[in-house]
């Protein structure tokens, strides 16, 4: 099937800005043609591309389309070896990544590649790839070691987290230490539905899975700062809590229990030359910023 791709750029366009009229204004013509486009992409494709709403969202074949835009708009960027020369329109790397790599290290990367857009997913590092699978994201950082089909992965290191709570929280629910009867009935942070880092903490390490009373909080930020306020505690990422737990702000439940979650890089194997000085900006800050403090000052956590 040819795709002509004045239309998937109005397809695209319309996911991007989340409406016609800002596709429209985006690409410079009117909405009716931006609706034209659409209709006979669609048309041709033999299915639904946009969910019209407030924003307008793809379909999954909608943002598989548009994800293929933007790959030809890299590729077209490699044979020029010019990135600095690529257009926003062409330029805009869709990339998954998780909500803790984004909040401590990920955006120091993609800095260092100022002359690329970027538009971010968020989804757990158990989940990440499975955007790759479906062609919507020519990157991802992801706990999925195995390359998907078509990428490429290399190891970034370890996010180290720490089980932590203020001290405050410890002395009222935990008196007497931390043990699998007190652990059941302490509030817990959970980030989504997604998220058993707090679950597997206290299988491995106390020998019990209860479900105690969480706080649902899809926040990296906002994790840590429910730890300090005392709402519960919960797996924070090791650079995030670094100053809170030199200060003692925040202390570890159990001293030396962190909990390493290994993280790799998977990139589109296609687009491997355009890609090229992000993934190297993605391994030397990953390098520099997954690696734990050895201070021989820290607390032993």
């Amino acid at each position: 099937m040819k795709l002509d791709y004045a239309h998937l750029a109005a397809l695209a366009a319309i996911l991007r800005t989340g409406s016609f009229d800002g596709a429209a204004q985006e690409l410079g013509i009117t909405q009716s043609a931006i609706s034209q486009r659409l209709k006979t992409l669609e048309e041709r494709v033999g299915m639904p591309l946009v969910l019209r709403g407030t924003p307008c969202e793809g379909t999954e074949t909608g943002r598989r389309l548009a994800a293929h835009l933007d790959q030809v708009g890299m590729l077209e960027g490699a044979l020029s070896r010019d990135l600095a020369k690529l257009s926003p329109r062409t330029a805009r790397l869709r990339i998954a990544v998780t909500a803790d790599s984004l909040a401590t290290w990920f955006l120091k990367a993609a800095a260092q590649v100022p002359d690329l857009l970027f538009d971010l997913v968020v989804d757990d590092q158990d989940f990440s790839a499975d955007w790759l699978r479906r062609g919507e994201v020519v990157a991802a950082v992801t706990a999925h070691e195995a390359p998907i089909a078509g990428c490429d992965s290399t190891p970034l290191g370890p996010m180290h987290y720490v089980p932590s709570a203020s001290p405050a929280y410890m002395t009222k629910h935990f008196p007497n230490g931390v043990t699998a009867e007190a652990v059941a009935t302490a509030p817990i942070l959970i980030f989504d539905a997604k998220d058993r880092l707090q679950e597997t903490w206290m299988t491995q390490n106390l020998g019990v899975t209860p479900s105690p009373p969480s706080h649902r909080l899809p926040s990296s930020s906002g994790f840590v700062e429910a730890c300090l306020l005392g709402l519960g505690w919960g797996m924070n990422p090791e650079p995030l809590v670094r100053p809170h737990l030199e200060t003692g702000t925040l202390v570890p439940l159990i001293p030396n229990t962190t909990f390493d979650t290994p993280l790799f890089w998977q990139s589109s194997r296609l687009l491997a030359p355009a890609l090229a000085p992000l993934t190297k900006a993605v391994r030397q800050v990953a390098r520099q910023n997954l690696a734990p403090h050895t201070s021989a000052n820290l607390p032993k956590y």
